[in-house]
C-alpha cells in the first residue's frame, strides 16, 4: 500500500514538473484546475496510446469509449479503469453517434482508421468537444476543408497527431539549427521512408466474427469482402481506407519541415510511382513512389520504397535539409547537423526517453517509447491552447495543409501530371478532372461533409 501511495505521488510530481516545463506555470495551473471529461473513439493500438499519455499529464475522467470491435472495447475499458484515478470502467459504445449524443465530454480523442476521421471529428465538434485527431486528418481534400470549417464555426481547438512538432530533439533542432541560421539558405529538402511496412498477404475471405461490426467499421468507405480483422494494420495496405504510405508517413515529415521553415501550401505538386516489386498480394498501395512539393526557390522531394535498403541506414524514415552552410539530418530518434565549414563542430542529439519519470511506459504493450515524450507534450499543448484560447502547435489548418498536400501527390500520380491547388476556391487550378478527385464517393447512407 505504501509503495502504491509513493508511486502515485511520484507520478503526480513528474506530471506537474513536465507541465511546468512545457506550457509554463499559468497554463499548467489552469489545466490542473478541472477534471477533464474524456471520450475515445477507436480503442486500438494508437488510440489507447494517445489516451494513456493524456492520463499521465492531466486530471481526466475517461467517461466513454467507443469501438466497433467489442473485444477490443471491453479490454480497453478494463485497462482504462486500472489507469485512471477513479478506477471506474468508462461507458462502452459501439456507435460513436450514441456516445456523442450524451454531450458530456470536454475532450474527444479519435484513433480510428483514416476514412472515419472527418465524420467523427465534425460530429465531436458539433457535440461541443475539443478534438485530438490522429493524422492524416482525412482521406480526401474536401473532407479536410469541412473539418477546418467546423472547428472554426464551433470555436473548438483541434490538435492533430503530428507530434513531431512536440518532439524534444526536433524542437531543439528547429531552434538551435534552423532558426539560428546555421544551415544558411535552404533550397532543397529530401524526406523519405524505407520501412518494409506494406502488408501484402493473400488471406482468404471468411465469415465476419460476432464481436466485430464490419458494416460500421467500413462506414463511408467501399465494402471489401471480409478477409480478417482489418484494424490490425491490414487496412493501411488498401487505398479504400487511406492514401498509402504517402498519406501515412510522408505527412509526418512534410508537416515537420513545413513547421521548421514556416511553409504554407505548395504551389505545385507532382508524383510518380506504382507497384513495381511486390505484386503478389492483395495490397493496392504503391511500393515505390516519389513526390515533389514545389515552393519558391525550394523543392521538397519525398521517396518511399517498401523493398531494398535505405541509402542512409541511420535515417530510414527521415528528413534531410540542405543549406548552403550545412546539412541537417533528422528523424524520430536523432538529429545530426553537418556544417560545411570544417572549423565548425558537428552537432548530434538523440531523442529523449522518460522511463524514470513515467516507469509505466516500460511495461505498456506496443508503446513507441521514443514517441511517448512527444505525445505527452502534444497533449499538454492541446490543453494549454484550450485554456488560453489560442491555436495549438498542430492546429487543424496545418494538419489539413499537410494531409491535403499528400493526397494531391496521389492525385498527381494518378493523372500523370502536376497539380496546383487553390484553397480559397477549393479547386485544382485549370484541371477539372483533378478537381473531381478532391472528393471521394461515400457509401450510402453516409453523406460526405459539406463546407
Amino acid at each position: 500500500m505504501s509503495f502504491m501511495i509513493n508511486r502515485r505521488s511520484f507520478l503526480k510530481t513528474a506530471s506537474a514538473s513536465l507541465a511546468l516545463s512545457v506550457v509554463g506555470t499559468q497554463a499548467a495551473e489552469l489545466i490542473q484546475q478541472k477534471t477533464w471529461r474524456v471520450g475515445l473513439i477507436g480503442t486500438g493500438w494508437y488510440g489507447k496510446s494517445d489516451l494513456f499519455r493524456l492520463i499521465q499529464v492531466a486530471p481526466v475522467e475517461v467517461v466513454s469509449l467507443c469501438d466497433v470491435d467489442r473485444n477490443l472495447l471491453k479490454e480497453a475499458g478494463e485497462m482504462v479503469s486500472q489507469r485512471q484515478k477513479s478506477k471506474k470502467v468508462p461507458r462502452l459504445y459501439t456507435d460513436y453517434r450514441q456516445m456523442l449524443a450524451e454531450r458530456d465530454l470536454d475532450l474527444v480523442l479519435i484513433g480510428t482508421p483514416d476514412h472515419w476521421h472527418a465524420l467523427q471529428t465534425i460530429a465531436a465538434l458539433e457535440a461541443g468537444a475539443h478534438v485530438y485527431v490522429q493524422k492524416p486528418i482525412s482521406v480526401d481534400v474536401l473532407e479536410g476543408e469541412a473539418m477546418l470549417a467546423a472547428a472554426r464555426k464551433h470555436r473548438r481547438v483541434v490538435q492533430v497527431g503530428t507530434q513531431r512538432k512536440s518532439t524534444p530533439h526536433l524542437v531543439e533542432a528547429k531552434k538551435n539549427i534552423v532558426d539560428a541560421g546555421l544551415l544558411g539558405k535552404v533550397s532543397h529538402i529530401e524526406i523519405c521512408c524505407y520501412y518494409h511496412m506494406r502488408a501484402n498477404g493473400n488471406p482468404p475471405v471468411q465469415p465476419v466474427p460476432d464481436h466485430l461490426d464490419y458494416e460500421m467499421w467500413t462506414g463511408p468507405a467501399p465494402l471489401r469482402p471480409y478477409d480478417g480483422l482489418p484494424h490490425v494494420r491490414w487496412w493501411r495496405t488498401f487505398m479504400e481506407y487511406g492514401n498509402g504510405i504517402v498519406g501515412d508517413m510522408c505527412i509526418h515529415m512534410l508537416d515537420t519541415v513545413r513547421w521548421m521553415l514556416g511553409l504554407g501550401w505548395p504551389r505545385r505538386i507532382s508524383s510518380a510511382g506504382g507497384i513495381y516489386v511486390q505484386k503478389e498480394g492483395k495490397s493496392n498501395i504503391t511500393d515505390t513512389q516519389t513526390a515533389v512539393f514545389e515552393y519558391p526557390e525550394l523543392t521538397i522531394v519525398w521517396q518511399h520504397r517498401t523493398w531494398g535498403d535505405p541509402p542512409d541506414p541511420d535515417y530510414p524514415w527521415a528528413m534531410f535539409l540542405y543549406g548552403d552552410r550545412g546539412t541537417l539530418k533528422a528523424s524520430v530518434t536523432r538529429y545530426d547537423f553537418i556544417p560545411r565549414d570544417k572549423n565548425t563542430k558537428p552537432i548530434r542529439k538523440d531523442c529523449l526517453y522518460e522511463r524514470e519519470q513515467f516507469p509505466e511506459d516500460v511495461t505498456e504493450k506496443g508503446i513507441e517509447l521514443h514517441a511517448a515524450p512527444a505525445t505527452r507534450r502534444h497533449m499538454l499543448d492541446w490543453l494549454a491552447a484550450i485554456t488560453e484560447g489560442r491555436r495549438p502547435v498542430a492546429d487543424i489548418e496545418e494538419g489539413h495543409i499537410s494531409t491535403a498536400s499528400c493526397i494531391l501527390a496521389n492525385i498527381a500520380m494518378q493523372l500523370g501530371r502536376p497539380v496546383s491547388y487553390d484553397p480559397q476556391k477549393r479547386v485544382v487550378i485549370g484541371d477539372a478532372a483533378a478537381t473531381k478527385l478532391l472528393r471521394r464517393a461515400y457509401r450510402k447512407p453516409w453523406k460526405h461533409p459539406e463546407v
